[in-house]
């Protein structure tokens, strides 16, 4: 007698396989394009063999995303392993960081004097990438559209597809007219890309480790929408911030004034439902109280350790 897939986890395990089997053909891209970067004297070729760095790392992330997210937490790690994607994509932004500055250093050189490149080897290793680029996105758009961890690794998949299709464009105009100063604006412009890229990651990444707002979360307008809530009197001490990628969490005194506890109850849950329903948030901390304690601010100073409260 079969027995039928419970649907949740054969979409997980699908979402599994797409990841890892998206991580395999990358990784082949990418050493497939730093071999023949190399060998053809190709700057094109290198800098979209950074751009496949991005990917891979992305793809990475996003599988690991997934595992993590089912492994238990511990006393030691009470939210998990959610922060080692955070830790790993700062890793990868200064790794990238430095490789598209040199690329774009030697890009820069080559427009001085370009050498000749091995066109027809270039324009079979980026057809290749091409292709294997073309199917990473077919196998990864269905998912895409249900998880937001997997979309994000598909816009970038996307994004180096793009610069596939620069680097065959550039190889099929030096084909014909041996105009081999192409290759180094080509790879220019990718490497620029990267560059940007690499400086937005980092920018993220530490806006994530010191506890920001996430973005597209406005605070006032979470505190104005938790003030909306029936029985809600007002609130102060409200922080908001990103544990990883799509996991937001939250912590916010509320007064409610003189109500029993099943009354302060309901009103949690409508807290809890209208963040999770507004902004996604669903990692909450909310405290009840009948007046405002220590401070009625809606942010305010978190004393160092060892530091006087502030008055």
């Amino acid at each position: 007698m079969d027995h039928p897939h419970h649907p949740s986890r054969t979409r997980g395990e699908l979402v599994r396989r797409a990841l890892a089997l998206a991580v395999a053909l990358t990784a082949v891209v990418l050493i497939a394009e730093t071999a023949g970067g190399i060998w053809a004297r190709s700057i094109a070729l290198l800098s979209d063999a950074a751009h496949v760095l991005t990917d891979l790392v992305s793809l990475v992330l996003s599988l690991g995303a997934v595992l993590l997210a089912a492994r238990p937490v511990t006393k030691e790690r009470t939210f998990g392993w959610h922060r080692a994607e955070v830790l790993a994509a700062m890793a990868n932004g200064l790794l990238l960081l430095v490789v598209s500055a040199y690329l774009v250093w030697a890009a820069f050189l080559r427009l001085q004097n370009p050498p000749e490149v091995r066109v027809a080897g270039m324009l079979a290793v980026a057809v290749a990438g091409l292709a294997a680029n073309g199917f990473i996105v077919l196998r990864l758009r269905g998912h895409a559209r249900e998880d937001l961890n997997i979309r994000s690794a598909y816009l970038h998949v996307m994004a180096d597809f793009a610069g596939s299709i620069g680097v065959v464009l550039a190889a099929a105009i030096m084909l014909p007219t041996g105009w081999h100063i192409v290759d180094p604006i080509v790879g220019m412009g990718i490497a620029l890309a990267v560059l940007v890229g690499s400086l937005r990651l980092l920018k993220d990444t530490t806006h994530i480790l010191l506890e920001g707002v996430p973005p597209g979360i406005d605070l006032e307008t979470v505190a104005e929408v938790i003030r909306g809530v029936p029985g809600v009197d007002d609130i102060h001490d409200l922080h908001i911030w990103t544990i990883c990628s799509h996991l937001y969490a939250l912590s916010v005194h509320v007064t409610v004034g003189e109500r029993s506890a099943p009354a302060r109850d309901e009103i949690v849950t409508a807290i809890n439902d209208t963040l999770r329903l507004r902004f996604g948030i669903i990692e909450t901390t909310i405290q009840t109280e009948q007046e405002a304690c220590r401070t009625d601010e809606l942010i305010h100073l978190v004393p160092h350790r060892g530091d006087p409260e502030p008055h």
